[in-house]
C-alpha cells in the first residue's frame, strides 16, 4: 500500500476503498465521472491522459481521496458533503489549469496539425 501525507498530519498506511465504501461516495463517483477528461479504469480509480490521477482510500478516521493536483499525489478527506465539494472545486481548477497549459502548447507549435490562420 502506499502511504501520504494527509495534508499535514504523519505519513499512515490506508486500505483502498472497497464496494461499501464507494458506495457511500456514490454522489461524488457521479461527479467525477461526468468529467469526460477523467477516465475511470476500475470502480473508484480514475487516470487523467492515461497516468494515475485519483483513487480512495478508507480509514477508521474516515474516507480520503489521494488526487495528483501537481506533480504528487495529496491526500484530503472527503467524508463529508462540504469535503467532497472542495475536492471537486480542487479537481476542477486542476482540470482548467491543464487544459490551458494544452491550449498555450498547441499555439507555440503551430506544426502539431492545427491550422494558425
Amino acid at each position: 500500500m502506499r502511504s501520504l501525507p494527509d495534508l499535514g498530519d504523519p505519513v499512515t498506511r490506508v486500505k483502498h476503498a472497497g464496494p461499501d465504501t464507494l458506495a457511500r461516495i456514490a454522489p461524488l463517483l457521479d461527479e467525477l465521472r461526468a468529467r469526460a477528461v477523467l477516465r475511470e479504469r476500475r470502480p473508484g480509480v480514475f487516470e487523467l491522459k492515461s497516468r494515475a490521477f485519483l483513487h480512495f482510500h478508507d480509514d477508521p478516521s474516515g474516507i480520503f481521496a489521494d488526487v495528483r493536483l501537481a506533480d504528487d499525489f495529496v491526500r484530503m478527506p472527503v467524508t463529508s458533503r462540504s469535503q467532497q465539494a472542495d475536492l471537486l472545486d480542487r479537481i476542477d481548477d486542476c482540470l482548467s489549469a491543464t487544459e490551458t497549459r494544452a491550449t498555450d502548447r498547441s499555439r507555440r507549435r503551430p506544426g502539431c496539425g492545427r491550422d494558425t490562420r
